[in-house]
């Protein structure tokens, strides 16, 4: 590792290895020594404050001001003299002139927390300071210039908020000249240990107590959790523990009684994503209604052959009897009484669907005349032409009203007139 990378984290209390904290350092001891803005984005907590002290103490500005503004907490109302300052008389309460913070850290360096709750008003000013160093008091006409060093940092996607109207583009574009993202503690796995057990000693040593030690069960839920509050929740758990607890070494139990999310397992689940699972659940249901809906018209359609067979005085076979009969011959041709198994079990399942036990025995017929006419005649493939069967309803229509094509174009549905065409075309005349 990197011995400045490594003495960065010893001066600051970083803990672990993982690449993103290392990534995120090498950028900051390389962009620390020129005045580029940085912007920093990572989640809440996980320490994008500490990276931009980091910046300001390697920079050629660490003997002037630092301060950190966190841009969520100041009102609306108020955040353009936070920033800028007033003149006396420009709004209700301004009893004298003020300073903002840009004048006052004028050499320094800024850091704002939370850049995109800025409002957009506010934002037109931090634009002009950054590209020209000039911003005017509220309530004053006077252009006043500043050499601050600005270091934004945001939890929320910048990029989002420009496509949604909320941050302008450009202002998005000169703050993220230098982008440096914090990885969240979920992504961390291998540091989560350290971490607690480098806040764990800090606290004993702080209250002069034992520190706290944990089972391997308890650890193995310790890394299990996600984390959503990442270094500052995992560091609130440690204080809990260590100053609550009577015992110094901790089991699961006594880490589901600080956090009882602990145990929650975050297997996949649905989430607001799903927009269409209920819509894709209906639909599922209908095409399973309208297969069921299928099978039951089947066997309507079955039991209503069945009823036309019987009113015919027709025979409908016995299981048992048909499945006693001898099955049909290897060459394919039908001889008295032979059924292929397959035709048996057919007329056994028609024999049930009917709802009747008790059938009459099947009688087979000598019908060789007619299968001799079917076996020696060749099917015939059906014309699919457009074109012919357009010329052959028009034949048929014109034929139908003896030639008079203003009924023919009517039954077809088409004008006259296009009748007359067709009837060039296909040459019927």
């Amino acid at each position: 590792m990197n011995p400045t990378i490594q003495g960065l984290k010893s001066r600051y209390g970083l803990i672990g290895n993982s690449e993103g904290i290392n990534d995120a350092l090498r950028k900051s001891i390389r962009v620390a020594g020129t005045d580029l803005t940085v912007l920093i984005t990572g989640e809440s907590g996980v320490g994008k404050e500490v990276i931009s002290k980091i910046i300001h103490q390697q920079s050629p500005r660490k003997h002037n001001p630092f301060i950190a503004i966190n841009c969520g907490a100041i009102p609306e109302g108020t955040i353009n003299s936070e920033l800028f300052g007033h003149e006396k008389g420009a709004f209700t309460g301004a009893t004298a002139d003020r300073k903002g913070y840009f004048e006052t850290v004028d050499g320094g360096t800024i850091f704002l927390d939370e850049i995109g709750e800025l409002p957009l008003d506010t934002q037109s000013y931090l634009l002009r300071v950054l590209e020209s160093g000039e911003f005017i008091r509220v309530g004053s006409s006077a252009v006043l210039h500043t050499d601050v060093r600005v270091i934004a940092a945001t939890n929320v996607d910048l990029y989002e908020r420009v496509e949604n109207g909320k941050f302008r583009r450009d202002l998005y574009y000169r703050l993220n000249t230098v982008p440096i993202v914090i990885p969240p503690l979920r992504e961390r796995r291998d540091d989560i240990w350290m971490i607690f057990r480098k806040f764990s000693l800090d606290i004993a040593e702080r209250h002069r107590i034992d520190p706290i030690t944990l089972t391997p069960e308890a650890k193995t839920l310790l890394l299990r959790y996600q984390w959503p509050g990442n270094i500052r929740e995992l560091k609130n758990v440690a204080e809990q523990l260590s100053i609550m607890s009577e015992r110094r070494t901790i089991d699961e139990n006594d880490l589901l009684e600080v956090l009882p999310e602990l145990n929650n397992r975050y297997l996949p689940a649905r989430t607001t994503d799903d927009q269409n699972l209920d819509g894709n659940m209906q639909e599922r249901e209908i095409l399973y209604k309208l297969l069921f809906d299928m099978k039951n018209d089947l066997n309507e359609l079955k039991s209503l052959v069945f009823g036309l067979i019987k009113e015919n005085k027709l025979d409908i076979p016995d299981a048992q009897k048909i499945l006693s009969l001898p099955e049909r011959a290897s060459t394919g041709h039908w001889s008295d009484r032979s059924l292929s198994r397959q035709e048996k079990e057919d007329l056994i399942d028609a024999s049930y669907n009917t709802g009747k036990e008790d059938l009459p025995s099947i009688i087979i017929e000598d019908r060789k005349k007619e299968r001799s006419y079917f076996e020696d005649s060749e099917p015939v493939e059906e014309n699919l032409s457009l074109e012919d069967m357009e010329k052959e309803m028009i034949k048929k229509a014109l034929k139908k009203y003896n030639g008079k094509r203003k009924d023919a174009s009517e039954e077809l549905g088409i004008s006259e007139r296009t009748l007359y065409r067709k009837i060039k075309q296909y040459e019927l005349e």
